[in-house]
């Protein structure tokens, strides 16, 4: 378990506002890091130092919108019937575009 001197909620706070506003590629690890919140060990916070190691690389992307008018929203979705034959489940997803920036999705 890391002390309080490992500002580990601060982090994941900076994160999960990149991650809503314009990095959703770190959505998913910041969000699986979010969930020890409150018992972070070491291995945890290598997560998070290793998402700030890949937005320090990666500072060129990002969401970038247009005030372009020609530009229009583009709505896809996609639905599976039962495929996860694990669980008998079905699959949906969807996905928002302005610009050719995603602004919602769900999977």
């Amino acid at each position: 378990m890391l002390g309080p001197e490992v500002p580990y909620m601060s982090a994941i706070g900076a994160l999960m506002y990149l991650a809503n506003c314009t990095r959703p590629d770190i959505a998913f690890a910041t969000n699986l890091l979010a969930r020890y919140s409150s018992s972070p060990t070491r291995r945890h916070w290598n997560g998070i130092k290793y998402i700030f190691r890949y937005l320090q690389g990666t500072i060129e992307f990002g969401l970038y919108y247009s005030r372009n008018p020609e530009v229009g929203l583009v709505g896809f979705a996609d639905a599976g019937y039962l495929s996860d034959p694990h669980k008998a489940r079905s699959q949906t997803g969807y996905v928002f575009t302005y610009g050719g920036n995603a602004i919602s999705w769900r999977s």
